[in-house]
């Protein structure tokens, strides 16, 4: 079991970063709270968790503890894979979707693409209380990154690329996105994919 990897951020996207250590590069997808912390570093720490699967063998990577903790309780929920989970937490930060769960904001989760009613009532039931227990710290906070050194045509680019990877349709992506930024054209890239898979 692999508790965390340390390294240099060889690559790094809106979906996974490549962090390499001892010679070896391990693509690690990440949320898109994980994305903007990392956008100004050259290494990183993130701890991470493994998906086996048949076809693939997988790795998730969050900046705390309580960000993996997170990602696992959202995953024990029937119906929520780890990909719908990093989707979730991609639509909101860790200390909003604590907030979210602790009320029972349904509403909130419905607005999260590919979760409807029943398993957004199902993931407020299963961790309402568990994720009480969560301590998300305070050593790696996550804070917004300005992307200032992107240009509109990269962060629309980025963008787009970002939510079809994801699995939606190109063209809707890319009609959603230049409706976000027509509306607001500085945006940092995170916050359009934000407000891209709430629209969706």
């Amino acid at each position: 079991m692999i508790d965390y990897i340390k390294g240099q951020i060889a690559e790094l996207t809106p979906l996974y970063a490549v962090l390499e250590t001892g010679g070896i590069g391990y693509e690690v997808n990440i949320t898109l709270s994980t994305f903007t912390a990392l956008s100004d570093r050259k290494e990183t720490k993130l701890f991470v968790t493994e998906v086996i699967r048949e076809d693939a063998h997988l790795l998730f990577g969050f900046m705390n503890k309580g960000e993996r903790e997170l990602f696992l309780l959202l995953n024990s929920v029937s119906g929520v894979g780890p990909n719908t989970a990093r989707m979730i937490m991609s639509g909101y930060s860790a200390g909003e979707m604590r907030q979210i769960l602790a009320t029972g904001n349904v509403a909130a989760l419905n607005r999260i693409k590919g979760i409807g009613g029943k398993t957004a009532q199902r993931i407020v039931v299963d961790l309402k209380d568990k994720v009480l227990k969560i301590d998300l710290g305070t050593g790696e906070a996550i804070e917004a990154v300005e992307q200032t050194v992107l240009f509109d045509s990269e962060i629309r680019q980025e963008a787009v690329s970002a939510l079809t990877m994801l699995g939606f349709p190109a063209a809707a992506s890319t009609k959603v996105v230049d409706k976000i930024l027509k509306s607001d054209p500085d945006q940092a890239v995170e916050a359009v994919i934000r407000q891209a898979l709430k629209m969706l």
